[in-house]
């Protein structure tokens, strides 16, 4: 803005009217106000011209800053919006200044004039006389009429960023002589959401409340902000299905005065910050985290997934609209933290969609000859028909089979869970003790034992164990895989294959009668 003006300034080519957006309390009026010193400022020695460095020593500079002069004319249009409170504005027009340059009209939310107003107005907006120029301002520059929008310059004061303004605040303590924490004015540059007023309104405040010094803890009191500490502990029982946990911590956040729509605001916020630390670019909100939460949100971002902080972020910002129209806030956040940690142990949709493929690959045509009842459809949808209950008792070898049978008999999700995450203390038919990884569902061993009743036509006792049991299923099938790839590594022809094409890798091995059944089906399919 300032460069487009000093070149105006100094070609002469001076718009006749200038339009000026921005969000409350950017500066929009102050900027008018400067605007007009600008265009009226005379310099010191009483013969300079327009400029954007206004010397404030001229008698119109004085008479602008001591709001005095009758020459710049402010006009709250919020108030005056009608057809008869611009008649006057147009009629004074035609009268030249009586010691300034320029006669100037400032309009304030000027998008609040009623549309007899604006036409009323347009023709002497179009085409004013020399003396005359205009200075409009709005936070809602979509309600001026395009006709108004086309016969000005417009500029857009855009937001102050949190750390410019972090750094005007404590500009403003040490001049002011107030004492305040970096992390403190951080918070509060934050919460005004790039207004300037919003800010220094917010600093009088924690001033005025403040005992010395004005602290963080004493601005997240005031601003309903959870503490830092405790909204990484919440966040961390809903990545880890904790519901109950989740639920007790949320009570005491809400106990200690955090407003519920402004906890979800904040876990909104960890989401982001965490998502931008997987992307190497997490240094926007370190300002308003200590040291010791700057570490630790970092360590939990190395174990969540990019899907799973889209999925947390969606359901967050569809249940923070909940929140704020919900009769009971504090519930309507309680019921949003129970939907977070129950889905925090399903995969993603991706992932999902890859369980079911593999699903459908793996269901034996004839599962009624197994005495089992049939697997889910191949749509992945659950039937609404009843299951019918096994025959006969199906004796089930070792925890692989068993892992084997949930898969392709309707239990795709609960058996990749255990696929990946289970680790075997001991096995018997009917009782099975497990350790879970972190991240599971607690309520995964009742599952697991209503599934196989269903299946086996048996009770079965599913327990959690705290050795450190057998590795993974998941663990063992890529050892085995590596296993098989070293084993044919040392092959001569393998050998020299690879030094033949350089940069080749061994992608898996097939074992002989994976081979022989490939032939045999290839044989079957020319017959």
């Amino acid at each position: 803005m300032v460069r487009t003006l000093r070149h105006a300034f100094e070609s002469g080519r001076i718009a006749h009217a200038f339009l000026l957006s921005g969000i409350r309390g950017i500066g929009k009026t102050t900027t008018a106000r400067i605007l007009a010193r600008g265009l009226n400022c005379t310099g010191s020695d009483g013969r300079g011209g327009p400029t954007t460095e206004p010397c404030g020593a001229c008698e119109s500079c004085r008479a602008i800053l001591e709001e005095r002069s009758l020459d710049v004319i402010e006009t709250d249009a919020a108030s005056h919006t009608g057809k008869e409170d611009v008649r006057e504005i147009i009629e004074g027009v035609k009268y030249a200044p009586s010691a300034s340059r320029f006669k100037i009209y400032i309009f304030d939310e000027v998008h609040m004039l009623s549309d007899k107003a604006w036409n009323s107005l347009l023709k002497t907006v179009e085409e004013p006389p020399p003396h005359v120029k205009f200075l409009f301002a709005t936070t809602e520059i979509r309600k001026v009429p395009v006709t108004v929008l086309s016969r000005c310059q417009r500029f857009d004061l855009r937001r102050v960023d949190t750390e410019r303004l972090a750094a005007h605040l404590e500009g403003i303590c040490t001049r002011e002589g107030i004492t305040a924490e970096p992390r403190a004015l951080a918070l509060i540059a934050r919460a005004a959401e790039g207004s300037v007023r919003d800010a220094l309104s917010l600093l009088d405040q924690a001033v005025a409340s403040a005992e010395g010094t004005v602290r963080a803890a004493e601005i997240e009191a005031m601003l309903g902000l959870a503490d830092r500490t405790r909204l990484l502990d919440l966040f961390e029982d809903i990545l880890a299905g904790r519901t109950r946990e989740a639920v007790t911590r949320f009570a005491e956040l809400y106990g200690l005065g955090a407003d519920p729509a402004a906890v979800i605001r904040d876990l909104l916020e960890v989401t982001h910050w965490l998502t931008r630390i997987r992307l190497d670019a997490g240094d926007a909100l370190e300002t308003t985290f200590d040291a010791a939460s700057v570490a630790r949100a970092r360590a939990m971002a190395e174990g969540v997934s990019h899907p799973v902080l889209q999925r947390l972020w969606q359901m967050l910002l569809k249940g923070l609209e909940d929140v704020r129209m919900a009769p009971d806030a504090w519930a309507a956040a309680e019921m949003l933290l129970v939907r977070l940690t129950c889905v925090s142990d399903l995969p993603p949709p991706g992932e999902l969609a890859r369980m079911l493929d593999r699903t459908r690959g793996e269901r034996p045509e004839t599962p009624a000859a197994e005495g089992l009842p049939p697997p889910a459809p191949a749509s992945g949808r659950a039937s609404l028909a009843p299951v019918e209950p096994p025959r006969a008792r199906l004796e089930i070898p070792d925890f692989a089979a068993l892992v084997d049978l949930l898969k392709k008999h309707g239990e795709p999700l609960l058996g990749a869970a255990l696929f990946e995450s289970a680790h075997l203390i001991s096995f018997e038919t009917g009782r099975i003790v497990l350790r879970l990884e972190p991240g599971l569902s607690s309520d995964l061993p009742n599952q697991l034992s209503r599934a196989l009743k269903r299946l086996t036509g048996r009770g079965w006792v599913v327990a959690l164990g705290r050795e450190e049991g057998a590795p993974s299923l998941a663990a063992q099938q890529a050892l085995e895989r590596q296993r098989r790839i070293e084993a044919v590594r040392r092959d001569p022809l393998v050998r020299a294959a690879l030094e033949t094409f350089p940069g080749a890798r061994i992608v898996d091995v097939r074992g002989t009668d994976d081979s022989a059944a490939s032939t045999d089906q290839r044989k079957t399919g020319e017959s």
